[in-house]
């Protein structure tokens, strides 16, 4: 790699400021791996032995945490790519150029507009001139290499996840009324009442035919549903709340009340803003289902025709609301399942 050669740093540069970008991609990284987290600290000290006054050294850290794939989301990449512009930087530090960014496109964005200031770049194998053609090779490269890297890594964890979930032995969040048992095997809640909550609500709902009679009997009633805390302080506690129709409808549309093991129920992939949409999946399409994996509260038959009936409320619901055009009502329904939400019932 190109050794560090001051003949590049001139007057210019150290009249402008210095930046140094830290970054670890994720929390966890950042209480374990200090080590990293300290060696990119300490590069302020570097810039003050390239002549920049400590005082002209900012630190830009408000992406600790934070997964380099996009830069959507990282307000610290976003304020470093601005200082840039606007000619405020003389350097842009970071311990390797990955740590600027792992997706190639925002990295050769900040390379051009590098370039295009006049803005040095440094990590721990030297000063890179992004206007010089060399420089800019091997910080393409890198970048190149980076993107590459966080694919391979992608990739294996993946293939990881992919393997258990065939095999039924991916341990993932399960829905209220089941839970691991101390061999991480899936059992049926012991708690009764949570039990008799949903088999009442599966009675319930077989009785009335839709998912918003069924909300109004439970309400009528003065009966709670329970829902477990994934967050904060109370995290694994059973809050009893009145059910709601966007909750009934979830746990009718989910198969595993039926004591079968799922997964890959729904497809996500990556808008160009960086953020992503859901679309729910054909069973025949799913990456693991297996039947029967542990004790449920209703058959897979009785799954099936409680889809089949949300699915004939929703076309009819449709039509009801839009008489005049039908052709609405069915994009409706189309673009809730899209965005991964159940259709009326």
């Amino acid at each position: 790699m190109t050794a560090i050669t001051p003949e590049k740093i001139q007057a210019r540069h150290l009249s402008r400021n210095a930046y140094l970008y830290v970054r670890q991609s994720t929390l966890r990284q950042v209480f374990e791996n200090t080590e990293s987290t300290q060696r990119q600290y300490a590069l302020r000290e570097r810039a003050v032995s390239l002549g920049w006054r400590i005082d002209q050294v900012f630190v830009i850290d408000s992406d600790l945490g934070q997964s380099g794939a996009c830069a959507v989301d990282r307000e610290g990449f976003q304020r470093l790519v601005t200082e840039v512009s606007m000619g405020k930087a003389g350097i842009v530090m970071g311990l390797e150029v990955s740590r600027l960014a792992r997706n190639s496109s925002d990295s050769h964005r900040l390379l051009e507009i590098c370039a295009l200031t006049d803005t040095l770049l440094l990590d721990g194998d030297g000063v890179y001139d992004p206007a010089h053609f060399n420089d800019r090779l091997v910080l393409g490269l890198k970048g190149t290499m980076s993107e590459a890297e966080l694919h391979v890594l992608r990739a294996r964890l993946r293939g990881g996840i992919l393997n258990k979930a065939r095999r039924g032995e991916l341990e993932i969040r399960l829905p209220i009324g089941f839970v691991y048992d101390g061999e991480g095997r899936v059992s049926l809640d012991p708690d009764q009442r949570i039990q008799e909550s949903i088999r009442e609500f599966f009675l319930t709902f077989r009785r009335t035919a839709s998912a918003m009679a069924t909300v109004k009997a439970f309400r009528g009633a003065g009966l709670k549903f329970p829902r477990r805390i994934y967050r904060g302080p109370h995290k694994g506690d059973v809050q009893w709340d009145e059910l709601d129709h966007s909750r009934a409808l979830w746990i009718l549309h989910h198969p595993r009340y039926t004591g079968a093991f799922c997964f890959g129920r729904t497809r996500t992939r990556k808008l160009p803003d960086g953020h992503q949409v859901s679309q729910t999946l054909p069973v025949d399409e799913w990456t693991a289902l297996i039947r029967d994996a542990h004790q449920g509260y209703i058959t897979w038959e009785q799954f099936e025709q409680h889809v089949q009936i949300l699915h004939d409320n929703a076309q009819a619901h449709g039509c009801e609301r839009d008489l005049g055009a039908p052709a609405k009502g069915r994009r409706c329904c189309r673009d809730l399942l899209y965005a991964g939400v159940a259709v009326t019932g």
